[in-house]
């Protein structure tokens, strides 16, 4: 059985409880984890806290050797947690792969940032003065994670804190806690002072109110849900934590009539269809000028058919999604449009056969004519569903793609350069791809505006978040 890691050990729950975790394409048990409780993450906060008392003055250099150590770790058991990672989430073994590849290429970022930090020396008017700018870790920090991309979405937490002094609490999705557990006991047998990284595995309305309410915890990074993440805001602010939230998003994809309509093509299935399409950052909504609307629409049909859906084990590009629950919504959301009057050009089933019976899988589907009130509109979509409209030109293109309550990110394939600048201008999301299909890179400032967050991960910026910015005076005579 798996066990949470705290204070450099592997613990039990102080409550003795367990959970089950399920493989969703089969159901069979992948093994069983502690049901943390409140307590539990006490016992977690106070050995972070008792930690950054030394951690903190560690120097930048000597952090990133030890990430630097942890990292290689990581890497060397990648095979195993990709497999790990497939059977507790569902995704295809090569993108569990590619997720943890990502991982690491963020993790070694912040640790070449690390000894990068600066403070600054600030020239006063009276000469008799100076001013130095301080950047100081803030102390606990939080960090919760979803189940969709648990291991990429733990590392754009832990890379940024631990590179900048602080020490973390985790607590992964109840769903997907197996791969995280691995890779924590990994980077801190790689050298980690005890306290410095810990995790607590049980539900987040448990584990993550804790996390969110203690005063100790000064800075809490949160990834899911909307809804959620207004809870996370309103009680976080009562001790003026620090927070960033990356929630949801119903991104939209247009398509000029001057783009290079192949290279859009595979963005917008891959950016669509990728993990399930169980992602915040996805193609959710697709806009299509009319001259190329019909051609683009059937080379798009034709090949969305073709995309092969199962067992994260075998070789699939597609497999089931994570819950029955969140299969339910976007039957629902499907069905909602369909009642409406949308026309289903892919998908809208379930495939058939012995082999996937028992797990949660749907085929790809892709829906023209969808209204404008229906769920697939005005609920983001988690899943393998996309809606696309035909336009008249980029301003009608940008008043449906601004008409979301979301704006986490969006992409315009054009030749024109003016177009393009036009429309990343004026289009409102967090982050805009020309030309290109959605990809996070941890060298960019991430995160959404609107209902999809606050606050940016990735970057040089994301450091920010996890340091305080202390202004000092000195009188010289």
């Amino acid at each position: 059985m798996a066990k949470m890691f705290i204070g450099g050990q592997s613990v039990d729950s102080v409550s003795n409880q367990t959970y089950d975790v399920k493989n969703p394409a089969t159901g069979a048990v992948v093994d069983r984890v502690p049901k943390g409780n409140a307590q539990d993450t006490k016992n977690a906060i106070d050995a972070a806290d008792d930690a950054f008392k030394k951690w903190r003055w560690t120097s930048a250099e000597e952090r990133a050797n030890i990430l630097f150590k942890g990292i290689e770790a990581v890497r060397a058991n990648i095979q195993d947690l990709g497999l790990t990672l497939c059977k507790e989430q569902g995704k295809p073994v090569k993108q569990a792969e590619t997720e943890i590849e990502h991982f690491l290429h963020g993790m070694t970022f912040y640790a070449r940032l690390a000894p990068t930090m600066r403070g600054a020396y600030v020239p006063l008017p009276d000469t008799t003065m100076y001013g130095m700018v301080m950047k100081q870790p803030l102390g606990v920090c939080a960090a919760i994670s979803p189940w969709n991309f648990p291991i990429t979405l733990m590392g754009t937490k832990l890379g940024p804190a631990l590179a900048a002094g602080n020490t973390v609490v985790h607590k992964p999705a109840s769903t997907t806690p197996l791969t995280a557990i691995k890779i924590i006991e990994l980077l801190s047998g790689a050298g980690l002072p005890p306290g410095v990284l810990n995790i607590v595995t049980g539900p987040g309305g448990v584990v993550g109110e804790e996390l969110i309410s203690n005063p100790k915890v000064r800075r809490v990074a949160f990834t899911g849900a909307s809804d959620t993440g207004q809870r996370v805001a309103e009680i976080a602010g009562r001790d003026m934590k620090r927070i960033t939230l990356e929630l949801g998003g119903s991104d939209p994809l247009i398509i000029c009539d001057d783009a290079d309509l192949r290279r859009a093509e595979g963005a917008t299935w891959i950016g669509r269809y990728f993990n399930c399409g169980q992602a915040c950052l996805a193609v959710k909504r697709l806009y299509v000028f009319d001259a190329v609307y019909d051609q683009f629409v059937a080379s798009l049909t034709a090949r969305v058919q073709k995309l092969k859906v199962g067992n994260g084990q075998s070789d699939v590009f597609m497999g089931p999604l994570h819950t029955a629950e969140q299969r339910a919504e976007v039957e629902a959301q499907v069905a909602d449009a369909v009642s409406k009057g949308a026309r289903v050009l892919s998908g809208a089933s379930r495939p058939q056969g012995a082999d996937f019976e028992k797990g949660f899988f749907i085929n790809p589907t892709l829906l023209a004519d969808v209204p404008q009130d229906s769920k697939m509109v005005t609920e983001e979509v988690f899943g393998p569903a996309l809606p696309v409209w035909r336009v008249k030109d980029l301003d009608e293109a940008i008043a449906l793609a601004n008409s979301s309550v979301w704006g986490l990110g969006a992409s315009v394939f054009t030749r024109d350069l003016a177009k393009a600048r036009y429309a990343a201008e004026r289009i409102q999301a967090g982050n805009v791809w020309i030309n290109s299909i959605h990809i996070g890179y941890d060298e960019m400032p991430f995160g959404g505006t609107k209902m999809s967050g606050i606050g940016r991960e990735h970057g040089q910026e994301a450091l920010e978040y996890y340091v305080e910015t202390k202004g000092v005076v000195i009188a010289t005579g």
